[in-house]
């Protein structure tokens, strides 16, 4: 009981002295108000809020998004490849990046990719 008791009040105390070291030794910079805005994706943060957004950027994000999260998918793939090779692994491997070619293929065609149009 005592050596929890003291334990605590020993991890306050290092705590308390590590946060007023770090309040003490900060860099104490000047606020503007582009530096305390909360806008960190390409607006003015001088400007209204309620700007139109970009829904080629919108587009093309999700799309990038779509894509990673399907190459987080193929990890198990060479993961299950490593530790035994199977034909139904190979054929479902190479099956799924066919549709993620063909799927690449489609968003090139379709001009989603170009940005600058």
């Amino acid at each position: 009981m005592l050596s929890s008791l003291l334990s605590s009040v020993v991890a306050m105390i290092l705590s308390s002295v590590v946060m007023g070291l770090g309040w003490v030794l900060a860099k104490r910079t000047v606020s503007d108000r582009e530096k305390s805005s909360p806008f960190e994706c390409g607006f003015d943060p001088i400007k209204s809020a309620r700007l139109p957004f970009s829904l080629r950027f919108f587009l093309l994000a999700i799309i990038f998004l779509i894509f990673d999260v399907e190459i987080v998918l193929l990890f198990p793939v060479l993961v299950s490849m490593f530790s035994m090779l199977s034909l139904k692994t190979v054929i479902g491997a190479f099956l799924f990046l066919v549709i993620l070619i063909v799927g690449l293929f489609h968003e090139w065609n379709e001009g989603s990719l170009d940005w600058a149009q």
